[in-house]
Order: structure tokens, then C-alpha cells, then sequence
């Protein structure tokens, strides 16, 4: 599972502004998402179609783990200090951990059928469209969902931690089932959340910056539905 402990806390950059300002930041979050997404998915594909880049990464174990050691270092010094970095060194910060976690991720094109994964990331933007817009427009208030999905969410690290020793391939599939349904609430709330932190903005240096930790936190959620819907329709090679 990918670094989760990114939630957003409250940067909330003013009330004052107007719709256009709010539509354009909600534009900006989601077109990084995406953006971070296609660099991840080049990488992962580069790294994974170059024979000298895959020997390097699993040539032995040192390298994946200083990898991992990277892209936990960038999210939590990302999250941490947003504060007090630019927008443009937090957007840096964010294209590089897409970089890092391409390379991770690499193997998934060597484990699974270029279909399978293909059918997995289709099978995940549709859901995430339709989460996030639920998210979005929803007059409801999704803060209980979110909560109950967050203290979920710890369950499944506690659980996966203890199944690495157990390696039970019917509690693995539990996991990845009950994570897909954390994830799918994860991603309705945490949209309606950024809606919220966005809505009537001013279009300044802070809202900007609260943007991109947005679009790393939608980026996370859909990676980590990705993986566990692999899961499911991932044909091994």
C-alpha cells in the first residue's frame, strides 16, 4: 500500500472570493492528479520496458528500499511544511514522488498481463469519476463517512503488516476487498473536503499551495484503488 498518512489539515485559504476562482483551483487539483498520474504510469512503463533500469531496481533489495525511504521522506516533508515552501517547490515535490513511485511500481507491468492492468486503471477512473463528483455536489455532509473510512484505513495497514508473516491468499483478498470500499469512500470525501477548503477562495500563493497537497491527496487515493482492484482483475504473466 502507498503512503496514506498524507490527509490534508486545515490550510484553509479565506472565504473571500468568488466561483471562478474556486472553479479554477478545483480545475488545477485534478489536472495535477492527472498529470502526476500519466508521469507515473510513463515511468513505471519506461522503467519496466528497459532491462538495465529493472536490474538496477531489483538487482538487490537496497534500492527498492531507499526508493520507498524516498517517497515516504517527500510526502511527509510535503505535508509537513507546506507552509512554508513555495507553490512551486511543493508542485516539484509532488512530480518527483510520481517520479519515485513510477519506479516502485514498475514491477506490476512485469507481474500482471498489459491487459489486465489496462482493464484495472479503466475499471478505477470510472469509479473515481464517479466518487468525485459525488464528493463534489453532494449536499451531504461526508466528514462521518470519511472518519469511519480513516480508522478503516489503519485496520488495513495493522492487517497487511500481519498477513506479510501469515502470507494467507484468502485474507489477502479480504484485505484488498474491504480496501477497495475504503478507497471508493476515501475518494468522495476527500473531494467534497478540498471542494470545501477551495470554495470562495482568493486566487493566491496559499490556495495554489493547497491545490497541489489536494491533487497528492486524489493521487494517493487512486493509486491505492488501482492496486487492490489489480488484484481482483490482475492476470499474472
Amino acid at each position: 500500500m502507498n503512503d496514506n498518512n498524507y490527509k490534508m489539515t486545515n490550510y484553509a485559504p479565506g472565504v473571500k472570493g468568488d466561483y471562478a476562482v474556486t472553479n479554477k483551483m478545483l480545475r488545477q487539483v485534478y489536472w495535477w492528479m492527472c498529470f502526476a498520474l500519466a508521469v507515473t504510469g510513463m515511468t513505471a512503463w519506461f522503467a519496466a520496458t528497459t532491462p538495465a533500469v529493472m536490474n538496477w531496481l531489483f538487482s538487490s533489495g537496497s534500492v527498492l528500499l531507499v526508493l520507498i525511504i524516498a517517497e515516504f521522506a517527500l510526502v511527509t516533508g510535503l505535508t509537513a511544511a507546506i507552509g512554508k515552501m513555495s507553490s512551486v517547490m511543493a508542485t516539484t515535490m509532488f512530480v518527483l514522488y510520481s517520479v519515485v513511485n513510477g519506479l516502485t511500481l514498475s514491477s506490476i507491468f512485469i507481474i500482471y498481463e498489459m491487459g489486465s492492468v489496462a482493464t484495472a486503471f479503466f475499471v478505477t477512473s470510472g469509479a473515481f469519476a464517479v466518487m468525485a463528483l459525488y464528493g463534489t455536489f453532494t449536499k451531504k455532509d461526508l466528514t462521518k463517512l470519511g472518519s469511519i473510512c480513516m480508522m478503516a484505513l489503519f485496520g488495513i495497514i495493522i492487517a497487511l503488516l500481519v498477513n506479510l508473516f501469515m502470507r494467507n491468499a484468502v485474507m489477502d483478498m479480504l484485505i484488498s476487498g474491504i480496501a477497495v470500499l475504503v478507497f471508493t469512500g476515501l475518494i468522495a470525501y476527500d473531494s467534497q473536503k478540498i471542494s470545501n477548503l477551495l470554495y470562495g477562495a482568493e486566487d493566491n500563493e496559499m490556495t495554489a499551495k493547497v491545490a497541489v497537497i489536494g491533487a497528492l491527496t486524489l493521487y494517493l487515493d487512486f493509486i491505492n484503488l488501482f492496486l487492490h482492484l489489480l488484484r481482483f482483475f490482475g492476470r499474472r504473466n
